[in-house]
């Protein structure tokens, strides 16, 4: 069985300790908590001391998260749903504008969840940003099933 891992970075518009961000990380807590509990969530992986790649330019405060979930279908419910979904409506209150050249996350497919790393994480935004979605590093609007082939999320 495979599972389906995804990294996203974003910069926020506030330095950590103020109000707006520690509201993002309080929001933020609540929607990984919804996502333990559904059980879809099977690995989230601390960036304490990760620093952001070349590739995460920006001048705002880098926030990193990489997470593995059980199925890209489950990944890609919770992330247009629920509490997820109303943090991506409110993120321009907490996130720099997105400037449109740069994805925001990746995500592919790994076989164990041992396997995912920050750096695995890298490689693979950095394919993406070159190469666009591909079996080896997508999205969720150009999605791959775990054969390669692309699939339609609902």
């Amino acid at each position: 069985m495979a599972f389906v891992s995804i990294y996203t970075v974003g910069r926020l518009a506030h330095p950590y300790d103020h109000p707006a961000s520690r509201e993002f990380y309080d929001v933020g807590q609540r929607v990984m908590r919804q996502a333990y509990v559904a059980g879809h969530l099977i690995e989230e992986f601390s960036s304490d001391g990760v620093s952001l790649p070349e590739e995460g330019d920006g001048s705002g405060y880098p926030v990193l998260t990489l997470t593995v979930w059980n199925s890209l279908q489950s990944l890609y419910r919770f992330t247009y749903a629920g509490k997820h979904s109303q943090a991506l409506r409110n993120r321009n209150k907490w996130m720099e504008p997105d400037d449109g050249k740069r994805s925001s996350y990746v995500v592919w497919w790994t076989e164990k969840v041992k396997d995912v790393s920050w750096e695995e994480a890298f490689t693979r935004y950095h394919y993406y940003l070159e190469h666009q979605a591909t079996p080896f590093a997508f999205d969720l609007k150009k999605a791959f099933d775990e054969s390669g082939k692309l699939c339609i999320l609902k």
